[in-house]
């Protein structure tokens, strides 16, 4: 295990540094202190050929560009306070409305027009991995209450990131971390509609006109839909007329990490699983994703060139009632696990 720090860009007069995680495998994962954000990930495949599989840029530019700012895809990026999207950018707590920034229509997505994935964190090297701290204050982008928060990546010789989220604010507000790497298991040579994804539950939020949770849980037991099984991505966008951007819930009261999605490719001979702790997970394959993006090399981004399991607490959680610790409690500690596991 190897771990590296080099020079990514100035940002505000501030040096943003870039830190890379290499195992004996010859995994390897590049993560900038700019927005807690992973730029790439290094994979073999079956032929033993190591290539990126993760969207990003090559240099800190690149996540400033104006075809990359207008398009808004959070390429890699850690996403705070509160992912996904909070209805009317707005919600009540302890007696009190409090009003966000509406940057997704009315209502707020991923913590505003500058959340945790635009801030500088603080990074430390760790034995295996880097730890990135961020502290948030009290009514940034709307949110009540100071937040100090860590999340830490972490690599092992079994070819596992792990990252692990902790956040402990001052008063009680909503908090659901996640991050927003976009995967292609093809190296980008294709889109992931020949991917294959299973997804471990037969529920899913139900969603209004404006692509906020409405608090219904459908059962999709037996709809196109349903990956249990596991099919293959472009079917199921054929099917539906339309690509992923489903928050499947899962039955998991006590936040346990467990095995929530596999997506894998007969190409590549890639696989990915995914773990976590949390109740819901967004699939998402880039169906709104610019294909004006590339990376400096010029691997191609761009619509079902990438999917993202994000993993969070319910979508819009703040408005639904009984929404499983979409609320922290001042004093009380904000605890996620996610895990990729990569094989070949």
């Amino acid at each position: 295990m190897a771990i590296t720090k080099t020079h990514f860009g100035t940002l505000n007069d501030q040096e943003i540094d870039l830190f890379t995680l290499k195992n004996e495998n010859g995994v390897e994962i590049k993560i900038t202190n700019y927005g807690a954000t992973i730029t790439s990930i290094l994979v073999p495949n079956k032929n033993g050929d190591i290539q990126n599989i993760a969207c990003g840029f090559d240099t800190l530019e690149g996540y400033f560009e104006k075809e990359y700012v207008e398009n808004a895809p959070y390429f890699g990026g850690t996403i705070g306070r509160y992912c996904s999207q909070i209805k009317d950018a707005k919600f009540s707590l302890n007696g009190k409305v409090y009003q966000l920034e509406k940057n997704c229509g009315d209502n707020n997505l991923h913590g505003g027009a500058v959340g945790f994935d635009k801030r500088i964190w603080t990074a430390e090297v760790l034995e295996n991995g880097v730890k990135m701290s961020l502290k948030s204050n009290n009514l940034e982008e709307g949110f009540p209450g100071n937040v100090d928060v860590i999340v830490v990546f972490s690599l092992t010789s079994d070819n596992t990131l792990k990252i692990d989220y902790n956040a402990i604010p001052d008063q009680d507000t909503p908090l659901s971390l996640t991050n927003h790497t976009y995967f292609n298991l093809d190296a980008f040579s294709n889109t992931v509609e020949s991917h294959i994804a299973q997804v471990n539950t037969s529920k899913r939020h139900a969603m209004d006109d404006t692509g906020a949770a409405t608090g219904e849980i459908l059962s999709i037991e037996n709809e196109v839909d349903d990956l249990r099984t596991g099919k293959i991505i472009g079917d199921v966008h054929e099917a539906m007329g339309d690509g992923f951007e489903h928050f499947y819930v899962f039955d998991n009261p006590e936040f346990k990490v467990q095995e929530v999605a596999k997506i894998k490719s007969d190409a590549s001979g890639r696989s990915l699983i995914v773990y976590s702790s949390e109740p819901c997970m967004l699939l998402y394959t880039g169906k709104y994703t610019s294909d004006a993006l590339k990376r400096e090399n010029g691997e191609q981004y761009g619509k079902y060139r990438g999917f993202c399991c994000e993993t969070h607490r319910y979508q819009n959680g703040p408005n639904i009632e009984d929404s499983p610790k979409s609320i922290t409690k001042a004093g009380e500690s904000f605890e996620s696990t996610t895990i990729f596991k990569f094989d070949w």
